[in-house]
């Protein structure tokens, strides 16, 4: 596998190092060796899916509050997608920043996400599937998103957007001061989700 960093802390994008003969293809996508010798220190208790039916449905931008922020490990098993990154760690050096990264299923790259980053995507075509693997198990206390369109990020999107849940529609607009204090005290109080 080779890892690259990208322009935030802490982010990486995987690649793997196919072998390929008269049968097709055989790669390794995960080893926790490799993974910690690029610095990854990621022990994976859950995997989830995420199958995307129509181009431009957009997922995001998601995170967790600690204690149960997860680091992830994101890839696009069918079809394409873009991904965004969004630092929301407050001690970060690259606090608010974001970068998009185009992850297609035919090159089986993927994307090292940190705790404390939130992340997103937007289908490129239609059927497109996404496979995670994160080191905390989910608890729903602690989930909390962002809105994808929010002035204050300036993210674009490549494509109209077709389909997005009410619950990422609908996120309030980010607060800086009070993802601070929330950032620090940790699980979120009711109705304080971002």
């Amino acid at each position: 596998m080779r890892f690259t960093r990208l322009a935030i802390e802490g982010v990486q994008r995987i690649e793997i190092d196919p072998v390929a003969d008269e049968r097709g293809v055989f790669a390794r996508l995960w080893c926790r060796d490799e993974f910690a010798r690029a610095g990854i220190p990621i022990d994976v208790v859950q995997a989830s899916v995420s199958v995307n039916r129509r181009a431009g449905t957009l997922r995001g931008l998601h995170f967790a509050w600690p204690p149960a922020a997860e680091g992830k490990v994101v890839r696009c098993a069918r079809g394409r997608l873009v991904d965004v990154i969004l630092d929301l760690r407050p001690t970060s050096p690259d606090y608010l920043r974001h970068v998009a990264v185009e992850l297609d299923a035919a090159d089986h790259a993927a994307l090292y996400l940190p705790p404390g980053v939130a992340h997103g995507f937007q289908s490129l075509v239609d059927d497109t599937e996404v496979h995670y693997m994160m080191s905390e198990a989910y608890r729903p206390e602690c989930a909390a998103g962002v809105r994808p369109d929010d002035p204050a990020f300036g993210i674009r999107w490549p494509l109209p957007v077709t389909c997005i849940s009410a619950r990422d529609r609908d996120a309030a607009l980010f607060d800086d001061a009070v993802h601070r204090r929330q950032f620090a005290a940790g699980i979120p109080e009711a109705g304080h989700a971002a």
